[in-house]
């Protein structure tokens, strides 16, 4: 899994921001590792220095958020993968999705979802642009954002539309 732009469009020098780049990378290696997750975040965290790691710097990542994300998508996978699952089209079932795409929606969700102390639309760019990272196909980006955005609406309604509540 390597991010396919010579330099990531994602602001790796912002802890949060690189935290979300982690977490999917974390998740893609343990879906193709088969590794556990306290082996996956030892694995990764010793990456967390100042050097390049496939292509960008992990010196700032936000461990606490790191963590966070990792261990809540597993915990609450079941409830992610519903909700991912009915914001797809009717012929990309979850299961059709490309591994790094999977992670990158799990973690969006999850965080549209638990952390609701970050607005829904700072998540959303977050995680499109990381899947602008990954692939060079409008498709998988455009899937990115309608399937999280769509989350979003379900489970932050009035976040996403203030004025309708107003």
């Amino acid at each position: 899994m390597t991010v396919k732009a010579e330099k990531s469009r994602i602001p790796l020098n912002k802890p949060k921001a690189a935290a979300r780049m982690a977490a999917v990378q974390a998740l893609y290696l343990m879906d193709v590792a088969g590794t556990d997750v306290f082996q996956t975040m030892q694995d990764m965290e010793q990456h967390f220095v100042p050097e390049d790691v496939e292509g960008f710097c992990l010196e700032k990542v936000s461990k606490q958020l790191f963590r966070d994300i990792l261990q809540g998508v597993l915990s609450d996978q079941r409830e992610i993968d519903q909700l991912i699952h009915t914001a797809l089209p009717d012929d990309w079932p979850l299961t059709r999705i490309d591994i790094t795409l999977r992670a990158i929606l799990r973690c969006g969700a999850y965080e549209l979802i638990k952390k609701l102390d970050t607005p829904p639309k700072v998540i959303l760019n977050e995680y499109v642009e990381v899947a602008r990272d990954f692939f060079d196909n409008n498709d998988e980006i455009r899937l990115t954002n309608g399937v999280l955005d769509a989350i979003a609406h379900k489970m932050r309604a009035l976040d996403m539309n203030p004025t309708i509540y107003g």
